[in-house]
């Protein structure tokens, strides 16, 4: 049997008094927190990958495989996942039998990249990680991608044996200690979210607390996960830094990072990512977590969210609420963006396959779409709304904010910008005949012709505080993934 009981809980449940000694003396010498330490019996196997190419091609290759210090956190009553999410899954499949033991849908630092300008002539290698319960026997860790019709091919497998000797499996202490934010229970049967600092120095330990309550309190005031908080545990850590901050290359700032986090990712000067997964999956393998958000102690708008990966904000903008639900939205669920007047750094490529996502469709048409089951047959498809007149003023908006931005004008006047744009989409949906219809509205998923979203407004679209009906019902099948017993 491929999983242990629950990993975490007031109650020791080892087989022996002799185990649960041993699994508290290994706890402690890891600095790990008594409410950590239940069951030690099942571990965290993690397997780093290299994923590189250009945007033609795509190619992996093993990093190294690491036992993580911590107990394994998955649900282990729904160790399969069938929500069809992300560029990729991976499966471990028992290499006796052939059985899948485990599987995850996710996306890929890699796979946005590609789609840049830069990966028509260029070749590049992005670290990933597939995280799993630890095989009692050798495995074959299978990895798929989309194909043209966006349907799952298998691209890659590698024998796994939990028993060779080249596994690391070296604990050191913990940096730092987690700090417990929210705990509902055992983490077999709840959310464990991960808010990753950086950027915070030692004198700025109590802000990052700070910061970490207030935005999870955000996270938990927007529906869904409002009415099911009490399905997450919430957890913060960080290790100081030298000076406060994280790098914006594009202004010539540049500053150590506990996680590598940074602005300017591909080039866009609001997009905070990390490209070294090694350094951040090393720092957060010493708390629980099935999603991580890394917070960064910074003013300037910005922020990213990759499913399955991690997300970003940065903690000190006046928008940071928005847009760390936004961004976890992305991670946790695989949301699309449904905004198209933004300047992005991916390259159309003028195809209209089916995406994946469940938030965005490019059939708009009745019988096929998505979520043609939570929508009226009333409702015209594709579903008119005021597009020319929110075009128009949103070409005002860009021209307005690339022009502050180059002439580096204070965060402030960006925000004020932000909050006179909302304000006028906001007046400009007040009157529209199916304002709260779901429908397909034209304009989404960075595209202002053939691709189509659910509802007018949406945390997905604009900086609206709370999701669609359709996303809402996206984000509660993942927490059932985590959460359900059948």
């Amino acid at each position: 049997m491929m999983y242990a009981v629950p990993l975490r809980g007031i109650q020791m449940r080892l087989a022996t008094v002799s185990a649960a000694v041993l699994c508290l003396l290994a706890a402690a010498a890891l600095a790990i927190p008594p409410a950590m330490a239940a069951d030690a019996a099942r571990r965290t196997l993690r397997v780093d990958i290299q994923h590189s190419g250009d945007a033609g091609n795509e190619h992996y290759a093993l990093d190294r495989v690491v036992v993580e210090p911590l107990p394994w956190p998955g649900n282990p009553d729904r160790p399969l996942d069938d929500s069809n999410r992300g560029s990729q899954k991976f499966e471990v499949v028992d290499a006796a039998s052939g059985k899948v033991l485990y599987s995850r849908g996710y996306s890929t630092v890699f796979g946005e990249w590609r789609t840049t300008e830069e990966a028509q002539d260029t070749q590049r290698s992005f670290q990933e990680s597939l995280r799993l319960p630890m095989p009692d026997a050798p495995v074959q860790v299978k990895v798929y991608g989309r194909d043209a019709d966006n349907r799952f091919a298998l691209q890659w497998s590698v024998a796994m044996d939990p028993a060779a000797l080249d596994v690391e499996r070296v604990a050191m202490p913990a940096p730092a200690q987690p700090v417990e934010i929210r705990h509902h229970g055992d983490s077999a049967h709840k959310v464990d979210l991960l808010l990753l600092g950086d950027g915070y120095t030692a004198a700025e330990m109590d802000k990052f607390q700070a910061d970490a309550r207030r935005l999870a309190d955000r996270l938990f005031s927007v529906s869904p996960f409002k009415e099911r908080a009490s399905d997450f545990n919430v957890w913060a850590l960080a290790v100081p830094v030298p000076e406060s901050g994280i790098s914006r290359p594009s202004t010539g700032l540049h500053h150590a990072s506990a996680t590598g986090a940074r602005y300017d990712i591909f080039g866009s000067e609001r997009y905070i990512l990390t490209l070294d997964n090694r350094a951040f999956r090393d720092l957060a393998q010493y708390a629980p977590y099935e999603f991580v958000e890394i917070m960064v102690n910074g003013q300037t708008y910005g922020g990213g969210g990759i499913f399955g990966q991690f997300s970003t904000v940065a903690a000190d903008n006046d928008w940071a609420d928005y847009v760390f639900v936004h961004e976890f939205g992305h991670h946790f669920a695989g949301l699309a963006d449904e905004y198209y007047t933004s300047d992005v750094a991916y390259a159309a490529d003028g195809q209209r396959v089916e995406p994946w996502e469940p938030n965005v469709t490019a059939l708009p048409d009745p019988g096929k779409l998505k979520w043609q089951g939570q929508m009226s047959p009333a409702v015209p498809l594709p579903t008119p709304w005021p597009k020319a007149e929110f075009e128009a003023y949103e070409r005002d908006v860009q021209a307005r904010r690339v022009q502050l931005r180059a002439d580096r004008r204070p965060e402030a006047e960006m925000s004020a910008l932000f909050r006179e744009e909302q304000a006028h989409v906001d007046a400009l949906f007040a009157g529209a005949e199916y304002r709260d219809a779901i429908g397909a509205f034209e304009g989404a998923n960075y595209a202002a012709t053939g691709y189509y979203r659910p509802q007018m407004q949406c945390m997905m679209f604009t900086r609206a505080d709370a999701f669609c009906q359709v996303c809402q019902a996206a984000i509660t099948d993942i927490i059932e993934l985590y959460t359900a017993v059948p």
